[in-house]
């Protein structure tokens, strides 16, 4: 079972500096736990020369995990075993494909207020 919480979009900062709104979190129940997922979207990780990449994208990964899903669990009283953090260049719906996207992904568990990364 999916559901999303929608609320207005809202700007965040990241350590690279690039401009990053969330789009949407969803929870999920799989395999026994429940799982946040935060979709963020990110420009300026699109194909091309400026393009930010992975690694960079994975610090801002993080730091949305201890930035903003922690005190989003905490304000909307969610409890949850994973996090999914995610950036995508460009609006996709949850679970469709879209080739012409770039998308990263990073998980997380939620242990003593900070955001312990799974490496999936």
């Amino acid at each position: 079972m999916t559901f999303g919480l929608v609320g207005p979009a809202a700007a965040f900062d990241v350590p690279s500096g690039q401009p990053v709104e969330l789009q949407e979190v969803l929870v999920e129940e799989l395999g026994g736990e429940t799982w946040l997922r935060f979709r963020f979207i990110a420009p300026q990780i699109a194909k091309g020369p400026d393009a930010i990449a992975y690694d960079l994208a994975a610090q801002d990964m993080a730091h949305l995990c201890d930035a903003v899903a922690l005190p989003y669990m905490a304000e909307h009283a969610l409890a949850g075993q994973m996090i999914v953090v995610s950036l995508a260049d460009r609006p996709v719906a949850f679970g469709a494909a879209d080739p012409e996207a770039t998308q990263f992904f990073e998980a997380f568990r939620p242990k003593d207020n900070a955001c312990i990364w799974e490496g999936l």
